[in-house]
């Protein structure tokens, strides 16, 4: 099908744009980690800890698979059309979610949630990609940095909140009038936008390849050294089977006639480079939101609320960082100096939090917090400006579509090594066992400390690769047109 044909865009017109495509994305980075304060009373509630990574997990896992597939059927479909029905699958797994009374039926919400989450955060990239030009879309870009690190920084507080004040299922049935409010401003405010679509082949195969293959990943690390040994039978083959079928997804990808991932996108070194730096960079950002709130909890003894509220500094900083960030892109030649010298920043600021999970204070806390958030913030527009400057706009779907399904795919891996890490040895702590920050630690929360020592020296080493990826990826000029529609 070919583009349809659009009136020029005014000033007005691209700001409503944007408007109306940050509310799903607020909605969709908050699922990633609201739930993170709550995991505690959700599984004393539902009599079930073992199984709370789920939650996490299936959710982004479920995301991870479909959001290439979101990026081709918004090519085939139309971004408005598309967004839309991600909304509406998004409010069924919440409602799931909301009246669940087992941790199974739970979990298989997270999963309905998941499946229409992977739109909300995708979709609106593309929708930018399409109105802005590569030398404007900094700005823009910093506008859904924000909008995303904001949703994911409140998330573990709101949750906590919701989970302290009322009941756990709060949190799900918050979304019914946020995804009816987001329906709402898709509707009217996208009526605007530019349509460019084409036909695609959807390729469900790779992605349920993907999907057996990350499930049978997670049973293994869920199940390992907590209900069966590491070397146990079961064990193994769980973990020969997601090897095995993770082989198949790539010889998929390197087969079909239009894969999950298409590999002419990832043969581009740029688009290789900055992916690889934007999946590492948020799968650490995001592995912190979930994980932290639950040290604080198991090891310091914070309440979920106070838990939650304790990373909003790690949201400012990176805000301010991120908008500050874009400006700078948008006018300067050299402009991955600041993201160079602010992930250099947060790796640094991450070691240290490593080094000193048993005996931080407060303040020096909060301090590595903000060093955190500030130094990773310029990254996100950074990363996705240099993608979108490289590719035709038929493509962006597609390209843009791989850089968030690799961020999924990083972020569930990440937080699936988490939970394995820190998870079997929080549970055994009950109320009244944890410690206080800069205080001496009681034994179980010693040996929590200890996990979370592990988990933040993986997370500094994540943010050191998108370091080294960013370093790598060339710079070149940013257009200041919009790219032309080239079949």
């Amino acid at each position: 099908m070919d583009a349809v044909a659009a009136k020029p865009l005014t000033h007005k017109d691209l700001r409503l744009l944007v408007i109306g495509a940050l509310l799903p994305v607020l909605i969709g980075s908050m699922d990633n980690t609201i739930l993170a304060s709550a995991l505690p009373t959700i599984g004393r509630d539902l009599n079930d800890v073992h199984n709370l990574p789920w939650l996490i997990t299936v959710f982004l896992l479920a995301s991870t698979a479909c959001m290439p597939l979101y990026g081709k059927i918004a090519d085939i479909y139309g971004r408005r059309l598309t967004l839309c029905a991600a909304l509406a699958i998004h409010l069924l797994g919440s409602v799931i979610c909301a009246l669940s009374d087992s941790m199974t039926m739970l979990i298989l919400g997270r999963v309905v949630q998941g499946l229409g989450g992977a739109g909300l955060t995708s979709i609106p990239v593309v929708v930018l990609g399409d109105v802005a030009a590569p030398k404007e879309r900094g700005k823009y870009s910093a506008y859904f940095a924000v909008t995303y690190t904001t949703a994911g920084a409140l998330g573990p507080a709101l949750g906590g909140v919701l989970a302290d004040k009322l009941h756990w299922s709060a949190i799900f049935w918050l979304n019914v009038p946020l995804d009816l409010l987001a329906l709402l401003a898709v509707i009217t405010l996208l009526r605007r936008l530019p349509r460019y679509e084409r036909r695609h082949r959807l390729d469900l195969i790779g992605a349920a390849l993907i999907v057996i293959a990350g499930v049978s990943f997670m049973l293994a690390l869920n199940l390992a050294g907590v209900r069966l040994p590491w070397n146990s039978p079961p064990i193994l083959l769980l973990f020969g089977a997601a090897v095995a079928v993770a082989g198949l997804f790539v010889w998929r990808v390197l087969t079909a006639p239009e894969p999950l991932i298409p590999v002419a996108v990832l043969k581009h070194p740029i688009i290789r480079r900055a992916t690889i730096a934007y999946s590492c960079g948020w799968a650490a950002i995001v592995g912190l939101n979930i994980f932290l709130p639950i040290y604080l909890q198991s090891v310091v003894g914070l309440s979920p609320t106070d838990a939650g509220l304790s990373l909003v500094v790690l949201m400012v900083s990176l805000n301010i960082s991120a908008g500050i960030g874009g400006q700078v892109l948008c006018r300067v030649t050299h402009y991955k100096a600041l993201p160079i010298a602010g992930l250099a920043i947060a790796v640094g600021a991450l070691i240290l939090l490593a080094l000193w999970a048993d005996r931080l204070t407060p303040i020096s806390f909060q301090v590595l917090l903000l060093l955190i958030g500030a130094g990773f913030g310029p990254t996100p527009s950074l990363t996705t400006v240099m993608v979108q400057n490289v590719v035709e706009r038929h493509e962006l779907g597609i390209a843009l579509g791989t850089m968030n399904f690799s961020r999924n795919l990083f972020c569930t891996i990440l937080v699936a090594i988490f939970g394995a890490l820190v998870l079997a040895v929080t549970a055994a702590l009950g109320p009244g066992t944890s410690g206080e920050l800069g205080g001496a630690l009681p034994a179980g929360s010693a040996e929590a400390a200890e996990a979370f020592r592990r988990v933040f020296f993986v997370a500094a080493g994540c943010l050191a690769i998108s370091l080294i990826a960013v370093i790598m990826t060339e710079r070149r000029p940013l257009r200041t047109d919009l790219p032309d529609d080239k079949a």
